[in-house]
């Protein structure tokens, strides 16, 4: 399956506006051409209504030719790339092509796979977890705000995965826990993963995670740090015709909740 990359590599590359400018004629860019590219990108998101508050402040409306070079000529991989930089970069190309953000797109895509018939069925569920990832990242940097709709697509609304998710960073945000991203102070990364199971209604992943956390907490702005690399297990089903993770196995599933405890 095509990277998430490639696929807004290719919808750069087919924007009208790139398009009818002298880009469209080039079939290989140069330095140059992502000079022009910058400042096609640039016009666009200054009249961008979803920069036209805060969120310019927090990741800019501009995006350097040097950027835009290595995005292109870069081989990703199919995996969540972690990078706070790279992050608000993929952010600011997703607002180009019309996009609220990077998360905006990845759910516009995911919903045009599941209504493609010629989607392969293993890559959706590999997928997945990679989606899961970037959605429970999602979900602590709202914290204290406890905002488990964010799993509604993902994860089984009755699952045992759904209720430990929610007790745990219940617990967090109760005690007033926030997330700290600044400077890419948290992070994660999410290696090989491979299937385990592959049956017609029952699918099981495993994948290699890489956690970096930093929580303050309220006021006092205590420190509890997350750092952890594990091997974790995904239980995903299929229950009325759509595919959702059901379970997980995560040996350190708690263990800030249980290092709190202990104070």
């Amino acid at each position: 399956m095509k990277t998430i990359y490639n696929s807004i590599r290719e919808e750069v590359v087919k924007h009208s506006k790139v398009k009818n400018s002298v880009l469209g004629n080039v079939n290989e860019w140069k330095r140059s051409h992502y000079i022009i590219l910058s400042e096609i990108i640039k016009e666009e998101l200054s009249e961008a209504e979803e920069l036209k508050g805060g969120k310019k402040f927090e990741i800019g409306n501009t995006i350097s030719h040097v950027t835009l070079q290595r995005f292109f000529e870069n081989d990703y991989q199919d995996k969540t790339h972690s990078d706070l930089r790279f992050l608000k970069t993929l952010d600011k190309i997703c607002i180009f092509l019309g996009y609220r953000d990077l998360n905006a797109y990845i759910l516009s895509v995911r919903d045009q796979k599941k209504n493609s018939p010629e989607t392969d069925e293993q890559s959706l569920i590999t997928q997945m977890v990679y989606d899961y990832c970037t959605t429970a990242f999602e979900f602590c940097k709202q914290f204290p705000n406890h905002n488990t709709e964010l799993f509604t697509d993902l994860v089984f609304d009755d699952s045992p995965f759904l209720e430990r998710i929610s007790q745990f960073s219940k617990e967090l945000c109760d005690k007033d826990f926030h997330l700290v991203t600044k400077n890419n102070r948290s992070n994660y990364e999410v290696f090989d993963i491979r299937i385990v199971t592959d049956e017609p209604e029952k699918k099981i992943l495993e994948s290699q995670e890489f956690w970096n956390l930093l929580f303050k907490v309220g006021e006092t702005e205590q420190e509890h740090f997350v750092n952890q690399l594990s091997t974790q297990i995904y239980f995903i089903r299929k229950i009325d015709n759509a595919w959702k993770i059901w379970d997980n196995y995560n040996p350190d599933a708690g263990s800030l909740n249980r290092k709190i405890e202990t104070f």
